[in-house]
């Protein structure tokens, strides 16, 4: 390689180095607790994995339903954080990753909810989707409805899942900055959660999961079928058209530390706050 070359590669990367340092750090908030997942281990998985691709520094607000503190159903799990009416004040972007189904109090949800209508960035994963709700929530909900407004801010409702077999992704809107060069791939064992209505957002990917037939005691057989439904979605929230982006990928461990997911969530991150460019790369000074 010419000396040219070189000098002009060598600048580039002190210029790269430069905006990086120069620039600070997004501040991401990890919220992770609750019922039938590890969030033990899946809340330190995601902040290895954001701050080893992003410019950006990761705390954790964590309710441990394990600890001999810890009083309620383990579908209750209730942040101290978000008790503050200021709480989203000090953060550029929140990842939602909590599993809080009967986490019913109106006025604490309207707190969190209230945050991203006033234009906090979320990601969303896998059972925040089927968190802070109640009524008749198996139904589709009506926009304004009092039990309406978590799955507003999702863009998606979701209210359930199907067993733990493999999940076949595929990429739909391939021109999108979040999925642009993604291949398509198969998970491991993971829950393919249902797709009630959706409201306002804006499909990335569907999944596709081959559930095998079941026999029941008594002998009764359910045939086996073929289900697909949207996975990763975008949407807009409120008056100032919130970014959020959301997957309900992200049961097992496995999936949650697999390259490929952290890939996806970190650009849905970067994309709800404004640092995706156009061809899938952070904007300077984000990336790693």
């Amino acid at each position: 390689m010419k000396l040219r070359s070189l000098l002009a590669l060598a600048l580039f990367a002190g210029l790269t180095s430069s905006l990086v340092a120069e620039q600070k750090p997004l501040r991401v908030l990890v919220v992770a607790g609750g019922c039938c997942h590890d969030y033990g281990a899946q809340k330190d998985i995601l902040k290895k994995g954001i701050e080893a691709r992003l410019n950006a520094t990761v705390e954790i607000a964590y309710v441990d339903i394990k600890d001999k503190d810890f009083k309620g159903k383990a579908t209750q799990p209730i942040f101290e954080i978000y008790k503050n009416p200021d709480w989203a004040k000090n953060f550029d972007v929140v990842v939602h990753d909590e599993c809080a189904a009967d986490v019913t109090d109106q006025a604490y949800v309207a707190n969190i909810v209230n945050a991203h209508r006033n234009g906090l960035p979320a990601v969303n994963l896998h059972c925040a989707m089927h968190s802070y709700r109640w009524g008749k929530y198996g139904e589709p909900v009506k926009v304004g409805a009092d039990n309406a407004s978590w799955y507003e801010m999702l863009g998606l409702q979701s209210t359930g899942h199907g067993p733990q077999e493999p999940i076949a992704i595929s990429f739909t809107d391939k021109e999108n900055p979040i999925v642009k060069g993604f291949a398509d791939w198969t998970t491991m064992k993971e829950e393919l959660y249902n797709n009630v209505q959706v409201l306002t957002g804006h499909g990335l990917a569907t999944g596709t999961q081959k559930i095998p037939e079941k026999k029941d005691k008594a002998g009764k057989v359910t045939p086996a079928k073929e289900v697909t439904t949207i996975v990763a979605w975008t949407n807009e929230f409120g008056p100032k058209k919130t970014r959020i982006f959301s997957t309900t990928i992200g049961h097992n461990n496995a999936t949650v530390e697999d390259a490929r997911y952290l890939d996806l969530v970190t650009r849905g991150l970067l994309w709800s706050v404004g640092k995706l460019e156009a061809d899938g790369k952070p904007s300077a000074g984000f990336g790693k």
